[in-house]
């Protein structure tokens, strides 16, 4: 007989268990083995972070029914996202930006991707927020040449 200590929902058990496996186990009989707790105190685990609740101010906007974004100019050149991930900074809203200027932040497994202008230009808009999820090919800004 071997003796393991089990532990199920946080309340521990000792358990003796009968090895079977060769023939003089086979032809062994014996009544089932007991089960009883070890410690009627269950285990600690760690508290779950709370909910943190959303301002009031953030709650309404999302609420709101969102603007659509302006039209793309046709000469237009569009930034995408290269790879599906969360926003974790917006470095420019507008102005003038030359290729490699970081436009925005993206977080993609772990990491800190910057994404940078493509090409000198004015930036007319940025089409994402923090805190935004996107897929790869999103427009996430549009530059004007």
């Amino acid at each position: 007989m071997k003796k393991f200590k089990v532990t199920v929902n946080g309340t521990a058990y000792e358990v003796e268990v009968e090895e079977m496996g060769g023939a003089s186990a086979a032809a062994q009989t014996s009544a089932p083995a007991a089960i009883r707790p070890v410690s009627a105190t269950p285990a600690v685990h760690p508290a779950a972070p709370a909910a943190v609740p959303e301002p009031a101010a953030a709650a309404s906007e999302s609420a709101a029914s969102p603007v659509p974004p302006e039209p793309i100019p046709d000469d237009a050149v569009l930034v995408k996202a290269p790879m599906p991930g969360k926003i974790s900074a917006v470095k420019m809203t507008s102005g003038t930006v030359t290729r490699g200027t970081v436009i925005v932040v993206l977080e993609a497994m772990k990491m800190q991707n910057d994404i940078s202008a493509t090409q000198d230009g004015e930036l007319i808009s940025v089409r994402v927020d923090v805190g935004d999820s996107v897929k790869t090919g999103d427009i996430l800004a549009v530059i004007k040449p």
